[in-house]
């Protein structure tokens, strides 16, 4: 099983992108987070065309989160509470060959003494109280998304540089933590000990030709895919000007290869 997950930062300007690059990695399921479009917008003839089947949930403004799958896609599920879509349609669950795939787009924060910055956490208490009701750790569950937190020192360019901000504060670590101690596994430090592989670099100033990104898109899984995810790469490739010259997100694909038959 092929399992990616991408910000794509908006599907209407990354539509040409997004198709290019399913054709040439053939991933069985992408998660994707910012789409930015209505349900009735949603191109779900474009990716039919390519063999995806699909379900999406958003309502054509800043958020929307969508997953598209090769290997079936059962019981959809669209937020994680009836208050949830008051603030933005942020998680979408499906079960693709066996597995029960969550694509998740959490809130920014904005700034540390911003409500947008409590939201957040709550937020994220939400969805570790949403696991604990709806899904069990001895099963395939992949969670995967723009979490918009870094989950160590090692996933920024310069920890100096971010003190005092948003996605690498302590209380968000430790929301991820909860999250993490419900039963699900950061696979990346299994393959990238060192850390220095980010998912997102800002537009502006060069950052992305200078390194200066963070790891923020994650993929957790619980253990009985841990255990047979093989190899967790992030596709630093799909952060530039594609092939046929499709201007890219300010993030890129993550990509995790597990042991695992639909």
């Amino acid at each position: 099983m092929r399992l990616a997950t991408w910000n794509v930062n908006s599907l209407t300007a990354r539509l040409p992108l997004v198709l290019e690059w399913l054709e040439a990695h053939a991933p069985d399921v992408l998660c994707m987070q910012e789409t930015k479009l209505a349900d009735d917008a949603f191109p779900a003839a474009a990716f039919r065309a390519l063999g995806y089947v699909s379900a999406h949930h958003g309502d054509g403004r800043w958020n929307g989160v969508a997953i598209v799958s090769k290997v079936g896609l059962q019981a959809p599920e669209c937020g994680l509470a009836s208050e949830e879509d008051a603030h933005g349609c942020r998680v979408i669950g499906a079960t693709c060959g066996g597995i029960r795939v969550y694509s998740v787009y959490v809130p920014n924060g904005r700034s540390l003494d911003s409500e947008h910055y409590a939201y957040k956490l709550a937020w994220l208490a939400r969805l570790r109280a949403y696991l604990d009701e709806r899904c069990d750790p001895s099963s395939p569950v992949a969670v995967c998304g723009d979490f918009n937190i870094a989950p160590a020192d090692t996933d920024v360019w310069d920890p100096a540089a971010f003190e005092g901000m948003t996605h690498v504060s302590e209380p968000e670590r430790r929301a991820l933590a909860e999250i993490l101690g419900w039963g699900l596994e950061d696979v990346f430090p299994r393959f990238h000990p060192d850390g220095g592989v980010y998912s997102w670099w800002d537009y502006r100033g060069g950052s992305f030709h200078k390194g200066y990104g963070m790891r923020i898109d994650l993929v957790l899984l619980t253990q009985v895919l841990a255990s047979r995810c093989r190899s967790l790469e992030i596709d630093r490739d799909a952060r530039k000007k594609s092939p046929a010259g499709h201007k890219p997100s300010d993030h890129t694909v993550v990509i995790a290869d597990i042991d695992w038959e639909a």
